[in-house]
């Protein structure tokens, strides 16, 4: 398709796809925004007034059977993802699937499988933005040895921290029947360290579930049992040790998400403020007597440029690292993983370990 229109619908119009996706594969040139499904025609054809997305359908499934449809942008939430790109490749489509991957493993695994059996098909997850403006500095600052030997990493998660409140309506990545073994923004942040430090050999886990009851969007309380507060130790296979906690209800007053990289010569230190703000990152090495600010070269400063990287991808003019099916379902892996630690109290080790 080096040359043709590469005509893209979208299914499940909701925040981030508005936010990101509409606007990011607009801007592509040879792309047509051709149709939108939404959980009713009623909500698809509002979309498609309000987005210009061309054709409203009736259900998801008439837009993948579409022959005139070359590409799926999948905006559910999770419990969604493995069904529609399943049947997506199926119909030939090529699938950008928002995050995260799927509600477990064993969907995951299917997805990558339906991927490797449809290679002339792209695959891709939308990856966390929250590291980009630093994150290819600081890999490479790790690589040529700013560290050293990384002995420790420390990980902090405060975004959207408040006390705990039952009153509170509960939000899908509350609902396990929405997310499934996600929690909270975990994987998010799993997947920014595995990019850091590699992906996780074994895991131990201890969690909270602060607010027992949340509101439902009917207006009833509902049960919760995706965990508001999380610690996780785990280990990657060069022998670094993980400390990666998670909370929602540690209350206003905590410091902003920061993660600490100590190694046998240096330390580096990043914190984060919100999306809306570039990451700060500062550093030491032996013989310094404080941490000072690193700045990022413009040259290595990352960005968002998810949509792009799709499309080039099935015109073949780059390959998708942002992120494939593979380094996605170590994500799904390692959740899976910590659900079963914090749920029997053992050190779990993980495929490939």
């Amino acid at each position: 398709m080096a040359n043709e229109t590469i005509k893209v619908g979208f299914i499940g119009a909701g925040a981030n796809t508005a936010l990101r996706h509409i606007p990011g594969l607009r801007a592509q040139q040879g792309v047509e925004l051709a149709g939108v499904a939404n959980r009713s025609i009623q909500s698809s054809q509002t979309a498609a007034d309000k987005y210009e997305l061309g054709e409203a359908y009736p259900t998801w499934l008439d837009l993948v059977e579409d022959p005139e449809i070359d590409a799926v942008c999948i905006g559910t939430w999770p419990y969604m993802h493995s069904t529609i790109t399943l049947t997506a490749l199926d119909n030939g489509k090529h699938v950008m699937c928002e995050a995260r991957m799927a509600m477990n493993g064993a969907e995951a695994k299917d997805m990558l499988a339906a991927s490797i059996a449809n290679p002339d098909l792209i695959t891709q997850i939308v990856p966390p933005p929250h590291l980009m403006a630093c994150e290819q500095h600081v890999i490479d600052l790790i690589a040529d040895g700013y560290l050293g030997d990384i002995v420790n990493a420390s990980v902090r998660v405060t975004d959207g921290s408040a006390f705990p409140d039952s009153d509170q309506d509960a939000h899908w990545r509350h609902i396990r029947e929405l997310s499934g073994n996600n929690v909270m923004t975990t994987g998010i942040w799993y997947e920014n360290m595995m990019r850091l430090v590699g992906p996780a050999a074994s895991v131990s886990a201890n969690a909270q579930v602060r607010v027992p009851h949340r509101r439902g969007w009917d207006g009833n309380r509902y049960n919760m049992t995706i965990p508001d507060q999380i610690d996780i130790i785990y280990s990657t296979g060069a022998g670094t040790n993980v400390n990666l906690s998670v909370t929602t209800v540690s209350g206003p007053f905590v410091p902003p998400t920061e993660i600490w990289l100590y190694g046998t010569e240096g330390t580096i230190h990043i914190a984060t403020s919100g999306l809306g703000n570039d990451p700060v990152v500062s550093g030491a090495r032996k013989g310094d007597d404080k941490m000072s600010v690193i700045e990022v070269p413009a040259e290595k400063r990352g960005d968002w440029r998810v949509e792009e990287e799709f499309i080039n991808a099935i015109r073949g003019t780059e390959p998708i690292t942002r992120s494939n099916f593979t380094d996605s379902l170590k994500y799904m892996e390692f959740t899976d993983a910590i659900q079963e630690s914090w749920q029997t109290g053992k050190r779990i080790y993980l495929p490939g370990s």
